[in-house]
């Protein structure tokens, strides 16, 4: 099988074109290539493939063979393979994906994708949309108990669930221990994307994040557009802020015009490869 190592703010993934070629069983090869000892190493497997809707159609695979509705920064890296590769010469592109329809504006330089802007559609806030078990008609900054200690909690979906929750300091948060457990929280029948966060000003937010299926990862596109949603309706920053992820940093704007919400961020190819799978 032939692939492609790309990363999004560090957030990286295997994508495979299945324009060319098919994958048999995605979410084994997921977890096969995910492995970082005995695979390729990556946050998940990705597919491109052909589609009657839009232009490509974008499925993404967790390292534990789950599949997932969407991936910010993956689906900007589908951008920069599509255009790269010669897929496709528009710098306008749509992609299907479970979460819907896609439209990524490419910044080229020099015959080559550096940046891309996602329209990541509207955020659903609804706690029956995210899923979250809740009898409220909103999910802000509602008490949510693990190993007894309660935490201040925001729900977002962004075609995928999201639990947004603010301390103190970010880095020193002990991800690994209260992520996997919010993750499966019984408030969340779909399990949920666990993202902590950190205020710099109300401009710039800090953010770590605990991924269904995954684990901590570098970055989170669809996290980083949850988190600036959330900051606004908990009056924390405006509508558009920079996201510090540890892979990098992301711009979000939430349009009040049209209620979307924008993503701006880089994609990087690492290397092309092939793999007997």
């Amino acid at each position: 099988m032939y692939f492609t190592k790309m990363h999004g703010a560090g957030n990286d993934y295997v994508f495979v074109n299945c324009l060319k070629q098919s994958v048999a069983d995605p979410s084994g090869a997921a977890r096969y290539i995910s492995d970082r000892h005995f695979g390729v190493g990556s946050d998940g497997l990705v597919l491109i493939l052909p589609s009657d809707k839009a232009d490509f159609r974008m499925r993404m695979f967790n390292p534990d063979g789950s599949e997932a509705e969407m991936c910010g920064n993956a689906i900007r890296c589908v951008g920069k393979y599509v255009y790269d590769n010669g897929l496709t010469q528009s710098k306008i592109v749509a992609v299907e994906t479970l979460a819907g329809i896609k439209t990524l504006d490419l910044e080229v330089e020099n015959g080559k994708v550096v940046l891309v802007k996602v329209d990541m559609g509207e955020p659903a806030l609804e706690p029956q949309k995210i899923p979250v078990k809740s009898e409220k008609s909103i999910f802000i900054s509602e008490p949510v108990d693990i190993d007894g200690k309660e935490y201040r909690v925001t729900c977002v979906s962004m075609g995928n669930p999201h639990a947004v929750t603010y301390v103190d300091d970010v880095d020193g948060f002990p991800l690994e221990a209260v992520g996997p457990r919010m993750e499966t929280n019984e408030l969340f029948p779909a399990r949920i994307n666990a993202e902590f966060v950190e205020v710099i000003d109300s401009g710039t937010l800090k953010m770590r994040v605990w991924e269904r299926g995954t684990g901590e990862t570098l970055a989170c596109g669809t996290g980083a557009c949850a988190v600036l949603v959330a900051s606004a309706l908990n009056g924390i920053s405006g509508r558009e802020a920079r996201i510090m992820l540890r892979g990098g940093d992301l711009f979000i704007k939430w349009s009040e015009e049209d209620n979307r919400v924008y993503m701006t961020g880089p994609a990087v190819k690492v290397f092309d490869g092939e793999i007997d799978i």
